[in-house]
Order: structure tokens, then C-alpha cells, then sequence
């Protein structure tokens, strides 16, 4: 069995992680916060806590399909019944930070309280367990990875840097598991007209040519044995005519007998148990000895 075969359990030939981030209107509010009092805009946000959940929830139910969940501290508080549903489905939580902040200008202290807290709201409001991360917004600052243990989370999700999960150097075997900008439906479809969003407003996407990305990415991981993560929004795809698109992508998907379907969690447990350490040279290693002064790598 060659090195492909043998990297998922039960020889599955790859594996695939279908997440959800329920910004709601936080997002906007973070990226532009005078909106504050313009409920038209604001109200794209929230169009997926009031439809577009329910749309997602009820796929994954007819795909028995399971989902792992970003949500900030503070959807949590503001939704508490629909965060409770998401949960009752059998789906993961995991953390979003606390306001879906953008990290970028926050110190160390400060992006360690975002994580701690958005993740207790979780689980004060569900009493799930809560072990994930995606940055809302911007980028870690080193070091953050070494304080995930006392937030309770052990993986990530966050950077596009690989096409498989790997151990971030100087934690306690946090796991990241990489996503992908053409991965995600934000790119394609998200869409407001003042203020704009994207600011030259040339889209929205095809959606025959969006799954037809979404589906040739599917082929090769497969092909390669890679983690195919895709993320997907409530208010981006739990339209009445995207929500096929998702429908569609994902029956492909299921079609294909040896791929595992997955949480974040689970595949986060399965690749510290089986890839104890990084591959010898992996980027991540390099670059966190460059960081630390340690010298140009041989």
C-alpha cells in the first residue's frame, strides 16, 4: 500500500471537512464599523442566521452528513436556541473568536482573551465541547499557538499554507488543518452594494463555474490523498438556488466510497496519532527557526 493510501483510516484515499462559519453580522461590523445603524446592509449578515442555517441543517440531515461549526462568543449569546440546534444536529463547535475580531491589530494578550472567551460563550451556551479555532480576521501573532491549551482548543483551521494538516512547532501538537481561498464560497458570492464589497464589484460568480472549481479541487485531492476542506456561510450559501450547489458538490463527494467524511476534531486526533512530528524540512518548521533567530535552514 503506497504512502496515499495508508494516510487516512481504513485506507480512505482522502479526506474531506465541510465547515461552516456563522459570522451573521458581526463580519460586517468588524470590517466596516459605521454601518453600525444601516439595517439594509446589516441585514445581508443576517439573512443567514435567519434562513440560511435552517437550509444547511436541513442538507446535512438528508446527507447524514457531519459539519464542523466556527461560531464567535458573542453569536452564541446573541442566538442561543439556533447555536443550541446546530449542536442537537450532532455537529462540532468550534471557536470564532469572541465579535469575530480582526486580529491583525491585537496584541498577543488581546487575541488570547478573543480566543478564551468566544470558546467559554460556546460552551456556557451549548455545554458542548469546544477544542477548534478559525481566525475571524487577519493573523496570528507567535505565540498564540503555545496558549490554545488554556482556552481548552487543540487545531486550527485558519492558514492556506499546505494541502494536508500538520503540528504548529512550539505548541502542545496543535493541529492545523488548512483551508483554502478557492474553497470557500465568501470569494465567489458574497456581494454588497454600499459599502461595497468587493470594492470594484464585478461579481457575483457563476454558479456553474463555481461547482465546477469546487468539484475539480475535489478530483485532485483525491487523486493526491490530500484534506479537502471546504467553507461555506449561511448568509452566502444557504440560499434558495446555492444551497443546490452545496446539495450537488457534496453528493459527488459521497459518491466516492473511499473518501472520510470527517470533523475538524477528528481528523485533528487521527493526524497527531499517526504523524506524531512534521515531515523532516516542513515549512512550518523552517519558518518558525527563522523566526525564533535561529539561522538561515540548511
Amino acid at each position: 500500500m503506497n504512502a496515499t493510501h495508508s494516510r487516512w483510516p481504513d485506507g480512505a484515499r482522502a479526506a474531506v471537512m465541510i465547515t461552516v462559519d456563522h459570522d451573521a453580522d458581526l463580519a460586517l461590523l468588524t470590517g466596516s464599523p459605521t454601518i453600525a445603524d444601516r439595517g439594509k446592509t446589516l441585514s445581508v449578515g443576517r439573512y443567514g442566521t435567519d434562513r440560511g442555517i435552517d437550509r444547511l441543517l436541513a442538507l446535512f440531515a438528508e446527507l447524514d452528513l457531519p459539519a464542523t461549526w466556527f461560531i464567535p462568543g458573542r453569536n452564541a449569546e446573541r442566538h442561543p436556541q439556533t447555536v443550541r440546534r446546530i449542536a442537537a444536529a450532532g455537529h462540532e463547535l468550534a471557536c470564532h473568536g469572541d465579535a469575530h475580531e480582526d486580529f491583525q491589530p491585537l496584541t498577543l494578550d488581546e487575541q488570547t482573551r478573543a480566543i478564551r472567551t468566544g470558546a467559554d460563550r460556546l460552551r456556557q451556551v451549548t455545554g458542548a465541547p469546544v477544542r477548534g479555532f478559525r481566525t475571524p480576521a487577519g493573523d496570528w501573532k507567535p505565540g498564540l499557538g503555545a496558549r490554545f491549551a488554556n482556552a481548552g482548543l487543540d487545531w486550527s483551521s485558519s492558514s492556506p499554507g499546505d494541502d494536508l494538516p500538520y503540528l504548529h512547532p512550539g505548541t502542545h501538537g496543535v493541529v492545523e488543518i488548512p483551508v483554502q481561498y478557492e474553497l470557500e464560497d465568501h470569494q465567489y458570492f458574497f456581494f454588497n452594494l454600499e459599502p461595497p464589497f468587493p470594492a470594484g464589484q464585478s461579481r457575483i460568480a457563476s454558479y456553474a463555474h463555481v461547482l465546477g472549481n469546487w468539484t475539480q479541487e475535489f478530483a485532485a485531492h483525491h487523486r493526491y490523498g490530500l484534506c479537502y476542506v471546504l467553507r461555506l456561510h449561511p448568509e452566502v450559501t444557504g440560499t434558495p438556488g446555492r444551497i443546490g450547489l452545496v446539495r450537488e458538490l457534496i453528493t459527488h463527494i459521497q459518491a466516492h466510497p473511499d473518501v472520510w467524511v470527517a470533523t475538524g476534531s477528528q481528523i485533528a486526533d487521527w493526524w497527531r496519532t499517526s504523524h506524531p512530528t512534521n515531515d523532516p524540512g516542513h515549512p512550518a518548521d523552517l519558518f518558525a527557526r527563522l523566526r525564533s533567530g535561529q539561522g538561515r535552514a540548511a
